[in-house]
Order: structure tokens, then sequence, then C-alpha cells
């Protein structure tokens, strides 16, 4: 094997390897702060007086909120964490889709507390956790579809 051909087998393979790579550039930040906030969000009330952390542990009856309290500290805290720091293509497109999954129930879980199945009966309704996990998940969902989006075509 020629010089020539042992470069241009390693300058195809270091291609090969950074088209699997994303670069979050300034989203990193912006993706840290949501997933600051979605931590935050876990000791604020979510359901009447339980907190996100209650919610998650089984404390509420809400079958929706403890999902989406799963959801969003697998994807959008693990997830996020893990991917930013491997930096992997595939992990941003499961971090998006999982993301999106977490975003509808979130806003499921919000119309849940809002509603009742009597008139006569007024649930006790989402508290400020849940409403900012909710912000702080439809915003992970942005970056992350916005960052595995950004990928350019294969040639």
């Amino acid at each position: 094997m020629s010089d020539e051909e042992f470069l241009r087998k390693e300058i195809d393979s270091v291609e090969q390897q950074a088209a699997k790579r994303i670069d979050p550039g300034t989203g990193a930040l912006t993706i840290s702060i949501a997933v600051l906030a979605l931590l935050v969000s876990l000791v604020l009330p979510w359901i009447g007086d339980a907190t996100g952390l209650g919610v998650l542990l089984g404390e509420s009856q809400g079958v929706l909120p403890r999902l989406f309290a799963f959801l969003a500290l697998g994807v959008g805290v693990l997830g996020s964490g893990i991917t930013l720091a491997v930096r992997r293509w595939g992990l941003a497109w499961v971090c998006a889709l999982g993301l999106f999954a977490a975003s509808v129930v979130g806003v499921l879980s919000i119309w849940t507390q809002q509603t009742t199945t009597s008139n006569k009966v007024v649930g006790p309704g989402p508290g400020l956790g849940l409403t900012i996990a909710v912000i702080a998940v439809v915003v992970l969902l942005v970056k992350w579809v916005k960052i595995a989006a950004s990928r350019p075509p294969q040639l």
C-alpha cells in the first residue's frame, strides 16, 4: 500500500467519524439551563402539595404526571447529559424524539389537572413546578431537533 492510499484511507475514516458527531455550539448552554430548570422544578409543587419528586416516587395518583416525570428525568436530564458528553448524532435524535413524547405527555398532564369528571369536584390544578417542567421540556425539544436536523446530508 502506497503512502497516498494509506493517507486517503485515514482521511476517509476521520471524515466518517466526524459525520457521526454533533457540535451543539451555543445551544449547549441553553440545554444546560433547561436541564437545570427541570431539576429545580422537581422540588416545586406539581399536583396540589405533591412535589415533582413526590410525583416521581408515586405520592400522587396521576398516571400522566408520573409518566411525564419519568420521561423528563430520563430523556430530559440523563439523555441530554449523555448526548452532550458523547456528542453523537444518533443520540441527538433519540433525545429529540423522547422529548417530543415527553412534551405531549406533559401538556396532557397539565390538561388532566385542569379538568375533572364532575363539575362539583375541583381538581388540585397544575402546580408551578409542573408548568416549569413542561416549558423546559419544550425548550429542550426545540434545541435537540435543531441540533439533530443540522447534520449535512451524506454524499
